[in-house]
């Protein structure tokens, strides 16, 4: 333990064979609030000095509500659709060998190189009508470019390496005594999946899921080449915000920005208390 109760005879810290603690405690601290608190402090007090109702009042424009609920629902779907193939990807990764793995696995870390409004310019002409993919689409009678699914599509691209990342060292603990045991005791494959296998890469499944969904809600350079920005249609948060500073309104930007780190900070902190949950349920597994 790195601490003890404070009472007679007790200290705050134990001590340790490495000094600097307090140093290096105060210069964490500082680094924090100089780059994350104090500009999310200065956030919440300009938001608040607009008052409760134009607070409200800029809440609840429709136009505000469409870019919200466009924004968190494409990153929850395509949260959710990368920590279902990114973990394909991550089991194909760690429990195969065939040729142009490291080729496979190199390509997985694009998104993390590539400039966002050159990933956005490359979606957006791949998946236009004129496009190959998005004529092919246009021949099924569906549109991806320029439609809340080219969001999703796009916010896919860019979050898939962060469960594929998170998820594949912990597959590569994952023993594979414990399988083969689980088969030797007639479970099936699908049982050891998820009775077996799920239980380990679990949290690790919710952090890259957290991670990308973080990511997607605060994407804007390679969503708005695809999305065609219509209000109330495929307009994101994050445009809305800049297009509310280009109009130098900004008190409706402080509001959405406001509005969009409380509502991640509470999925966050949910998405938190299941990965406690899940560990506090299989232990150390």
């Amino acid at each position: 333990m790195a601490f003890t109760l404070l009472g007679r005879g007790k200290t705050l810290r134990e001590a340790s064979v490495i000094p600097g603690f307090g140093l290096t405690l105060g210069f964490a601290l500082l680094g924090l609030g100089l780059i994350v608190l104090i500009p999310l402090a200065a956030l919440a007090l300009r938001a608040a000095s607009i008052g409760p109702a134009g607070f409200i009042a800029i809440a609840s424009e429709p136009r505000v509500l469409a870019a919200l609920q466009l924004s968190f629902g494409a990153a929850l779907i395509a949260a959710g659709v990368n920590a279902v193939f990114g973990l394909l990807v991550a089991w194909v990764l760690v429990r195969y060998d065939f040729p142009g793995k490291r080729l496979l696995d190199a390509a997985v870390d694009l998104p993390f190189a590539l400039p966002t409004a050159v990933a956005g310019i490359a979606l957006a002409a791949i998946y236009a009508p004129n496009g190959p993919l998005g004529g092919l689409a246009a021949l099924l009678g569906l549109k991806v470019a320029f439609t809340p699914a080219g969001v999703v599509l796009a916010l896919i691209f860019i979050g898939l390496p962060f469960v594929v990342r998170t998820v594949q060292p912990v597959l590569e603990e994952v023993e594979r005594d414990i399988e083969e045991a689980s088969a030797l005791l007639g479970a099936s494959r699908l049982r050891t999946v998820f009775s077996v296998i799920l239980p380990h890469v679990y949290p690790a499944l919710l952090t890259g899921f957290a991670l990308a969904f973080a990511r997607a809600v605060g994407e804007y350079g390679s969503v708005i080449f695809i999305a065609g920005n219509i209000p109330m249609v495929s307009e994101i948060a994050p445009l809305l915000i800049v297009i509310k500073l280009e109009e130098f309104d900004y008190a409706g930007a402080t509001v959405i920005a406001s509005l969009m780190l409380s509502l991640s900070f509470a999925l966050l902190f949910i998405i938190n208390a299941l990965q406690g949950w899940q560990r506090k349920r299989f232990g150390n597994v």
